[in-house]
């Protein structure tokens, strides 16, 4: 007797473009795909917050620039109203690679960010990457955003900053795997550097997420800048 394959799992995206030929495009492509499906559209970041919570997508498509609330609130919102496990996964997209607002949108709580001209198949793959709870931002592009835009941040000379609640009860181990984590090492890197089993660094990157509060890797290299374990270069 023969059975039907299981119907692989569908991911929903709504997409959020003030540009109706720019969501076009996007909802062209993301339907010509058997594992992804378009939730909805909004051309402004209050339009995203509402269909978001009306929706519930699995991944949002954040533009940055739009009329009114911009992209960076409209994330702020979204993560703030869904759970830290269920809610939407927002990815930005941003026209430059060095777009002054990706950072204040990691902040605000997305998972990552692309690049608007980015091809077809990086976009894809990103939002199944999202989608799945892993970060989108490449190491060494999250070590290049932190070092231009976290620069502001150090106390003054010749002050002590309090230790960061979120880091204390790591462990050493841990502590290290955060710290080279925020130097753009991957699992595998940390795994030969380090001369740990691949399945022992994604437990203990797993355990640091969990004690730190991070939603994903990216959200954990911020923990790491804000809590002085690295500078920036």
């Amino acid at each position: 007797m023969n059975t039907a394959p299981p119907t692989p799992p569908t991911t929903s995206v709504l997409i959020v473009d003030d540009q109706p030929m720019q969501r076009f495009g996007f909802r062209m492509l993301l339907e010509s795909q058997d594992d992804l499906r378009v939730a909805g559209e909004a051309g402004t970041g209050t339009d995203a917050v509402r269909l978001a919570a009306e929706l519930r997508p699995d991944v949002v498509l954040m533009d940055i620039r739009m009329p009114g609330m911009d992209g960076i609130e409209a994330t702020r919102r979204i993560v703030s109203a869904g759970a830290a496990d269920t809610g939407p996964r927002v990815l930005i997209l941003t026209t430059f690679d060095m777009d002054e607002y990706a950072y204040a949108g990691l902040r605000a709580g997305a998972s990552g960010f692309l690049i608007k001209d980015a091809l077809p198949e990086e976009l894809l793959a990103g939002i199944r990457a999202v989608a799945a709870g892993d970060a989108i931002v490449a190491p060494s592009l999250t070590r290049r955003l932190l070092d231009a835009y976290v620069q502001h941040l150090p106390a003054p000379p010749g002050t002590e900053t309090p230790p960061d609640p979120r880091v204390t009860s790591l462990t050493d181990r841990e502590r290290e795997i955060l710290t080279v984590i925020a130097q753009g090492w991957t699992n595998t890197e940390i795994a030969e550097r380090l001369h740990l089993a691949e399945s022992t660094v994604k437990t203990h990157v797993s355990r640091i997420l969990a004690k730190t509060g991070a939603r994903d890797r990216v959200q954990a290299v911020i923990v790491a800048y804000d809590a002085k374990l690295v500078e920036p270069a």
